[in-house]
């Protein structure tokens, strides 16, 4: 076990204890591919990291032994086209099995991931390289990836070699036949060479739901953060199967898929669909008997319209959720399936699991949980003074300045400036809401901008969406404020609905009808729109800043 290595101590009695006394011991030079990856394989040579799948029945298993040789051949040959410490690499590699040996290896040489995904077009690729000084790009060999590389790399003068994994491509470098070149053994680099736990490990372009994507600096101390993540919240056992269901281009994929579940020994598993079917995903579910499973709330909505009932899934010991608040009725109807309910987690790329569900207290429907021992939460008002019991606040992280948390980001890459503004305060603010209640438990409201404020009311968008789904005729819906002369903003219901029902006045009437007696009245949604389907982020998130700014464009070309 390489727990004891970082922790002090490992068993809690309560939450209580869990909050006061967990701590974590970062290394000076803490270095995750070698202290981790390595230091697994040393310790034993047949011990799992990964089981490997997708849906051409191609399976690859690699213990951590494997990791290690084929992740320092990785560094050897980056090392000799010019890669050094510090150097930026970006990875478009999807749920490849190549994105963990070209994690490990990066970090061995001390160079920056842009972890990035397949999704972005020409424009994206060009913005990305050049802001962060991109030197190499490593991709899936994807039709629309190699196009849209391709194109941007004129524009992209930093990028100086293009790799390919999968299979070969002309023009292009052919990662396992380059690799094959090199020696499987690499020296840990020492002097200037070394990194050290505050130099930067990996950098995360946000969403850019206003203005061009940020991008999130994190340190090579942040994979220490995930350990709450994964053993705590995600409940990751040694040697046993877990799986996050994301892509690579994501945060969500060092929370779920790489950092804390190596650290805590876990194996691993890796499916890489070539899109999401939830019938699929169920069977995998079943057939490779995992013990722990994560994966955002919409997957679950979807996976519930299958026959959840005829896949044996009781293996399955832990079950968790992120990237979107769990709506209480899912949760209700996958503990009618499965005899366990699904513990929640919140946080952002710019963190670690801030607050979730842990192990001790009883979970409370509908709440994301409590804070992370790492750190210190607090709900404050627009002027940043902490807000009472019951009432409404941002959730912020406290004194980042003087006590910054292990696994919270250190800045925006190469933008001191931006830096400063966020984290030389008092306080980092998540620009988050939510509220708390008399037993410490969190209840999440929205995006700051997403919250509506119609006729002096605010609504939360997550309570009315819940409310929503109560209805059996709704699959999923979207909460959104639409611009309104009298009442400032109005609600806005963006609803797929189920096959059988028919999207019409009578429809509409039963659903704001529903909603006025499962919640306040006035938080009814005035407009409701039926489509086939939301507009989601790659990690499953409901982009409701695109159905909001559509409407309110619309809104301005009517009223023009």
């Amino acid at each position: 076990m390489l727990l004891d290595r970082f922790l002090p101590r490992i068993e809690f009695d309560s939450y209580e204890d869990f909050k006061k006394n967990y701590k974590v011991n970062v290394p000076e030079n803490f270095n995750f591919g070698f202290d981790i990856v390595d230091e697994w394989a040393k310790q034993d040579e047949n011990k799992k990291a990964l089981v490997w799948c997708n849906d051409h029945d191609e399976e690859k298993i690699f213990t951590f032994k494997d990791i290690s040789r084929l992740s320092n051949q990785t560094a050897n040959y980056f090392k000799s086209i010019g890669i050094k410490k510090g150097d930026v690499v970006m990875l478009i590699l999807r749920r490849r099995w190549e994105y963990w040996v070209c994690a490990a290896a990066i970090n061995k040489i001390g160079a920056v991931i842009v972890p990035s995904t397949l999704q972005l077009t020409k424009k994206d690729i060009v913005y990305r390289a050049n802001s962060a000084k991109a030197k190499t790009i490593v991709c899936v060999n994807d039709d629309f990836v190699i196009e849209q590389v391709e194109k941007a790399l004129p524009e992209s003068p930093t990028i100086h070699h293009h790799i390919v994994v999968g299979e070969k491509r002309d023009g292009w470098d052919y990662f396992e036949k380059e690799i094959a070149k090199f020696p499987d053994t690499l020296e840990r680099p020492t002097g200037e060479e070394a990194v050290t736990k505050d130099d930067i490990m990996l950098v995360y372009f946000t969403s850019g739901t206003t203005g061009n994507p940020k991008m999130v600096q994190h340190n090579f101390a942040h994979p220490l953060g995930h350990i709450v993540t994964a053993k705590y919240w995600q409940q990751v056992q040694e040697d046993k199967l877990h799986m996050s269901v994301t892509d690579s281009g994501w945060a969500k994929f060092g929370w779920g898929k790489i950092y804390g579940q190596w650290i805590c020994g876990a194996v691993i598993f890796a499916y890489d669909m070539d899109k999401f079917v939830p019938a699929k995903l169920l069977q995998k579910m079943q057939d490779y008997k995992l013990t722990t499973f994560c994966a955002p709330p919409t997957m679950y909505r979807f996976m519930l319209l299958e026959d959840v009932a005829s896949y044996d899934l009781s293996s399955i010991q832990h079950w968790a959720t992120a990237g979107e608040p769990l709506n209480p009725e899912v949760n209700s109807k996958w503990y009618k399936f499965t005899g366990h309910n699904i513990y929640q987690g919140f946080g952002q790329s710019e963190g670690s699991v801030l607050l979730a569900d842990f192990q001790w207290d009883d979970i409370k429907i509908g709440s994301t949980g409590k804070p992370s021992p790492l750190y210190d939460i607090r709900l404050l008002d627009n002027d940043g003074n902490e807000v009472a019991v019951g009432e409404e606040g941002s959730i912020c992280v406290w004194d980042v300045k003087n006590n910054p948390p292990t696994g919270l980001f250190t800045g925006y890459y190469l933008h001191q400036e931006m830096t400063d503004e966020f984290l030389l305060g008092k306080y980092y603010n998540t620009c988050d809401m939510a509220w708390r209640d008399s037993e410490g438990y969190y209840w999440f409201v929205g995006r700051n901008d997403d919250v509506i404020k119609c006729s002096g009311y605010r609504i939360g968008p997550f309570e009315v969406e819940s409310a929503m789904l109560e209805h059996d005729a709704v699959v999923e819906c979207a909460i959104t404020g639409v611009p309104d002369p009298v009442r400032g903003q109005i609600v806005k219901a963006t609803v797929v609905i189920k096959k059988g029902y028919e999207p019409n006045e009578a429809l509409i009437k039963e659903l704001q009808d529903h909603v006025k007696r499962t919640t306040a009245p006035y938080k009814y949604p005035r407009v409701i729109e039926f489509v086939d389907e939301l507009p989601k982020t790659v990690g499953g998130k409901i982009k409701r800043a695109m159905i909001r700014h559509a409407d309110e464009e619309a809104v301005r070309v009517r009223d023009k």
